[in-house]
Formats: structure tokens, sequence, C-alpha cells
């Protein structure tokens, strides 16, 4: 295999590895997070919730924003946005703001 698909490959690990992962911390942090926003299980069911909102509509978009544009730019640009909202995430100052 040529160096070009080593690095796709690896760059495709690191996605799914980063996806994986969030869900996993944002599932075992549940419980701080609400202490931290002094939210109650309502309001953490609803973050759960949300979440799981957004990667349904994002996954079917995700097949046909590939095809309009290139593999490369869409996987660069939800790395930024991934990045750029885990950011607002930990800035958050109430669970409302962090749903959203």
């Amino acid at each position: 295999m040529s160096m070009r698909k080593h690095i796709a490959f690896a760059s495709m690990c690191m996605g799914l590895f980063i996806a994986q992962l969030d869900i996993q911390i944002v599932s075992s942090s549940l419980n701080e997070i609400g202490g931290g926003l002094s939210a109650g299980k309502d309001e953490m069911a609803w973050l759960q919730t949300s979440y799981l909102i957004a990667e349904i509509i994002v996954i079917p978009l995700s097949g046909w924003l590939s095809r309009v544009f290139s593999t490369r730019w869409l996987f660069t640009l939800s790395a930024g946005i991934f990045t750029l909202m885990s950011i607002a995430c930990g800035l958050a100052w109430n669970i409302q703001i962090m749903i959203l």
C-alpha cells in the first residue's frame, strides 16, 4: 500500500476512535456534568437525547455530503466542527446551553 493510503486509513481510524471515545466520555461522566451544571436527571437525559438526535440526523447526511463534496473536505470540516462544539460544551455555563 502507498503512503497516501496509509495516511487515509490512519485518519479514518482516528476519526472513528474519537467518535466512540466521545460517546463513552459523555455516558460515563453524566453525573459529574450534571453536578457541575446543577442539572437534574431529566435534564441529563435531554443531554444524551440531543446528542443521539444530532447523530441520527448527521449520519444519513454524511453519505450525501461525501458524494457532493470530497470525502477529505467533509472529514476535515467535521473534525473542525467537532472540535469547536467540544470547546463550546466545555465552556457552557448551564445545561440548557450545553443541550443546544
